[in-house]
């Protein structure tokens, strides 16, 4: 049974969790366009200095608010998020807009269809007030676009927010409402949300249908507790036929998300195995949270990373390659507009030979194999989102070196690749107050376990910092 809301205790609208909005509807303390309002108000206040919105839509929005309003006073909400403010990622399709996927160099051409993600949100009542930015076509793990204008980071302006979900965790941290969407195929619902002190699900591959589907992509979740992670996911892991990649109906009860650590086998990876080196301050948190775990009766074991140099620029060649297949259908002058960072990692792919990219793609057969024995031995493993605490806001990613695009990425991409389900969640902070994840890892399909063993972290670590307030203007 969800406590009810006293009146005074509440501070700002925009700041509560979906599921304490859903209960002060249902209580009739606030209503949907209330809540609207208050989020408006905030994005006013701070969308100027962190630009994370791509197709706000306030006077759209409060439209569907008033109609949701309208549900609730008759007690009649038409779903499960009836109401509750959402933000979709720029790349995941929203009927008569189009999709820049955060390129200067791509069309603007309308989408005719929600994709699946986006119709199971407007199915449940939830208030789609805009669409969030991301970096040319997702294949940077930062807030800088062609498109798009630089992206912030909320805990620090000069800092980056990590994509490709960029505005979805910008969003997020500025309290732009509860439940943001974005889609994950290397860490890019983790790293922002690692970045900006967010709880974010890479689930299963198939657990979320997704169109179009591809090899390690996955929509999910981006919010401030796992308990809202959880009631998204209600509503985003219902079934699409339009993904033939995704998994068999399942009657899962997300909301029962519950988990004992103790007795559970628990692999500390502190080590990639390849990639950037890992900072002070990251690895005294992960081990922080190995050690609460370990208090509450987990067995916890080091473990060794998976990855391998090989593996690493296998996939850097194949999904160069990609790229360059993508660019090259477009006219020298479309060409030009992309990103130069994106445009010059992206034109090695190239010279690659095809057995190049065959070997490269079959690297994601060996992290596949490599994950699978580790999950023998583990019921989970826990481990750095990201092996640095932060990075510059103008930087295309920590290293900021196109001939060098992954180092950055070795703890998240394995389980894409895998198609295991991992989780971000904050766990501590640096010296000056910058938010550090923490990464939960479970075997193929087990998600719910994965959000369990996140809301049992949420009860370990302890008070959190208050969000960041945005600047005076």
């Amino acid at each position: 049974m969800h406590k009810p809301i006293i009146e005074d205790q509440i501070t700002s609208l925009h700041d509560l969790s979906a599921t304490d909005l859903i209960a002060g509807y249902r209580a009739k303390q606030f209503s949907p366009s209330e809540v609207l309002e208050e989020v408006i108000a905030h994005v006013a206040a701070w969308e100027p200095h962190i630009k994370a919105l791509y197709l706000y839509d306030p006077d759209g929005a409060r439209t569907a608010a008033k109609a949701s309003t309208d549900r609730w006073q008759l007690g009649e909400p038409v779903g499960t998020l009836d109401g509750v403010p959402v933000t979709i990622k720029d790349n995941i399709a929203t009927r008569g807009q189009p999709i820049p996927l955060g390129a200067a160099s791509v069309k603007q051409v309308p989408a005719e269809k929600d994709a699946p993600p986006a119709a199971r949100l407007r199915e449940s009542g939830a208030i789609i007030f805009s669409k969030t930015t991301m970096p040319d076509y997702g294949m940077l793990s930062s807030g800088l676009s062609s498109f798009h204008p630089l992206t912030r980071n909320p805990w620090d302006l000069s800092k980056n927010p990590g994509g490709s979900s960029s505005g979805a965790g910008a969003a997020g941290a500025a309290g732009y409402g509860p439940l943001h969407l974005g889609s994950d195929i290397g860490g890019s619902v983790r790293l922002p949300a690692c970045w900006c002190g967010l709880v974010a699900l890479k689930p299963s591959l198939g657990r979320v249908p997704i169109d179009p589907p591809y090899v390690g992509r996955v929509a999910g979740p981006m919010t401030r507790t796992v308990d809202d992670a959880a009631l998204m996911m209600c509503v985003l892991s219902k079934p699409d036929r339009r993904d033939g990649m995704s998994l068999p109906a399942d009657s899962i009860n997300w909301k029962a998300h519950d988990k004992s650590p103790r007795k559970l086998r628990i692999g500390l990876m502190l080590d990639a195995g390849t990639g950037q080196a890992l900072e002070s301050e990251v690895r005294s948190i992960v081990i922080k949270a190995a050690k609460a775990f370990e208090s509450a009766g987990a067995v916890v074991t080091e473990v060794d990373g998976i990855l391998t140099r090989e593996m690493v620029e296998g996939l850097d060649n194949f999904w160069r390659a990609r790229m360059w297949d993508d660019l090259t259908k477009l006219s020298p002058e479309e060409r030009g507009k992309a990103l130069p960072y994106i445009h010059t990692w992206a034109e090695a792919g190239a010279r690659l030979s095809g057995v190049d990219v065959v070997r490269g793609f079959n690297a994601t057969m060996a992290i596949r194999a490599a994950a699978a024995k580790l999950f023998c031995e583990l019921d989970y493993v826990i481990s750095p989102v990201s092996p640095v605490v932060n990075f510059p806001a103008e930087f295309a990613s920590p290293i900021n070196d196109p001939d060098k695009p992954f180092e950055h990425i070795c703890f998240t991409v394995p389980w894409n690749m895998s198609e295991n389900p991992a989780l971000s969640i904050n766990g501590g902070y640096d010296r000056n107050g910058f938010p550090i994840g923490v990464q939960i890892v479970g075997r193929r399909f087990d998600d719910l376990g994965v959000l369990g063993m996140a809301k049992a972290f949420e009860g370990l670590r302890g008070a959190q910092r208050p969000w960041p307030m945005p600047p005076k203007a």
